[in-house]
């Protein structure tokens, strides 16, 4: 095998903090190595320090050569001439990667010109070659956009074109399918399946997309590689312990189904409800959803398909066209003023992104005792915040914390602490989990499980991810562009889907065993 891009003994340090040890692995022609392991474990860092993007306060030793040619202090005129041309890049938030100020179709032409020149009927054309071989359907349409006017999906698909616009030996994917959609990643990973000559760097935390995609693992923990090996050696036979708990963490989408709940009556639910935004958006067309008490509802689907709208409609803060939402027997589209307050005082919402949902000016304890100023303010906050922080497993040292003092599980354990400060019937928990590392994806299911058994509150678990949502769901609703296609017990949707819609979904999600995944 050719090797293109090799690491020797690559360290990285940002003062006394090592973010990388002596890692060490070699990509080859054709053959794709996923760097696998948590957040913090030094996959990105590690990476990047191949293009020198790292800040001027780390200090990178060690060898990395690609083709045989030393990066590592090479000139910043060499580096340049890497970047984009031999190496290519796909960043881990499409979002974030792309000027918001310019078309997509004027920045991958500039990544175009940057490596060689072409006068402006070749260049256009080379733009629109680039994302129709990315596979986007409208490529004049995309070319002519600016980011905010395209989906997630089309986004990083622009941005595997424009990483591709000047034919490189290497591409490295940072999490090119974080917080996709099952489908929209599907065909992310058919793209970069399909580039055999192309030696890959993929970098992820999903075990599932690295059965699906990788030839060879590299594990990090803590900076350093424990283990190396072939993805079906890995998979079948892990030697270091934290491989294993990164594996045995994986969600299935063919492991045991809960037992429903004894129906105790309902304690949330929505009949025929329609949210439009003006003439032409149908956000939710028609749906009808009962979530019991002490039940968990999972609800599915793809980005775009209403499945947040719902749950805001349920919290009260989404205009309602037309149907009824109900919670505790209360009409909430028709609530004012203390009803209001007060229906909206027994529902907890769980944020997708909970660095976003936490003031950063607020202490944890301050961010926790806000819902009990504001609905129940004669309690014993401090006493009450301890006793939640007790119950999502932090301790009560955390509550002086601020959110960047904590990790993302840490985090994500705070909001759902807020969330149940005063003891809701309803918990609305919009993917909680998606942003997450596997493990830390795990803790937190279990949590929210155990939380959900002892206090008995009904939740609506909003995902796309039909394995997390196997897990923890006792019934499942399929939602596409805004109507319920399949609805009922989770053994019964997911183990006889009835919907040609939820087989797919339940197609393009991928499997963590390496030999399935590519029978399938």
């Amino acid at each position: 095998m050719s090797a293109v891009l090799e690491f020797d003994g690559v360290s990285v340090a940002f003062g006394r903090v090592r973010a990388a040890r002596g890692v060490t692995f070699t990509l080859h022609r054709g053959r794709t190595l996923a760097l696998v392991g948590e957040s913090g474990s030094g996959k990105s860092v590690t990476a990047m320090a191949a293009l020198g993007l790292l800040p001027p306060s780390a200090t990178v030793t060690g060898s990395i050569r690609l083709s045989g040619a030393e990066l590592l202090g090479a000139p910043p005129a060499v580096l340049r001439s890497v970047r984009g041309a031999r190496i290519g890049t796909i960043f881990q938030e499409p979002m974030g990667a792309w000027n918001p100020v310019h078309t997509i179709g004027a920045q991958i032409a500039e990544a175009v010109t940057v490596h060689r020149r072409l006068a402006r009927g070749p260049l256009r054309d080379r733009v629109r070659s680039l994302l129709a071989d990315a596979g986007l359907d409208e490529p004049d349409r995309v070319a002519a956009s600016y980011p905010h006017q395209l989906s997630g999906g089309q986004l990083q698909r622009a941005m595997i074109a424009m990483a591709l616009s000047g034919d490189p030996e290497v591409l490295i994917a940072d999490e090119p399918t974080t917080a996709l959609d099952v489908t929209v990643q599907a065909g992310i990973l058919a793209l970069l399946r399909g580039l055999r000559d192309t030696a890959i760097l993929l970098i992820t935390h999903d075990m599932g997309v690295v059965a699906d995609l990788a030839d060879d693992v590299v594990v990090l923990r803590s900076g350093a590689v424990v283990e190396s090996a072939p993805v079906e050696r890995l998979f079948d036979a892990p030697s270091h312990d934290y491989t294993r708990a990164l594996l045995a963490a994986v969600p299935s989408v063919t492991g045991p189904f809960l037992p429903s709940p004894v129906d105790s009556g309902s304690a949330a639910a929505v009949s025929d409800l329609s949210v439009h935004y003006g003439r032409s958006v149908r956000a939710v067309d028609g749906v009808s959803l009962d979530i019991p008490a002490g039940t968990v509802v999972g609800l599915v689907g793809e980005s775009g398909s209403g499945k947040s709208t719902i749950g805001r409609a349920l919290a009260g803060l989404a205009p309602i066209t037309s149907g009824t939402v109900t919670v505790g027997g209360v009409d909430v589209g028709r609530a004012r003023g203390r009803a209001l307050r007060a229906v909206r005082s027994r529902i907890g919402v769980v944020f997708q992104d909970p660095a976003a949902a936490l003031d950063p000016r607020r202490t944890v304890r301050d961010s926790i005792a806000e819902p009990l100023a504001l609905h129940s303010p004669g309690t014993d906050a401090r006493a009450r915040v301890d006793e939640l922080l007790t119950s999502v497993r932090l301790d009560v040292s955390y509550a002086g914390r601020y959110p960047h003092e904590l990790s993302g599980g840490q985090r994500q354990r705070v909001v759902i602490a807020r969330a149940l400060a005063l003891r809701p019937a309803l918990l609305i928990a919009d993917e909680p989990t998606s942003a997450l590392d596997v493990s830390i994806q795990a803790d937190v299911l279990a949590l929210l499980a155990g939380l959900q058994r002892e206090y008995g509150f009904a939740c609506l678990f909003v995902s796309h991810d039909l394995a997390v949502v196997r897990a923890i769901a006792h019934r499942v609703a399929v939602l596409h562009r805004g109507t319920i296609v399949e609805q009922g017990s989770t053994a019964d949707v997911l183990s006889a889907p009835s919907h040609p819609y939820t087989r797919r979904l339940l197609d393009a999600a991928p499997i963590a065993d390496p030999r399935r995944q590519r029978a399938r």
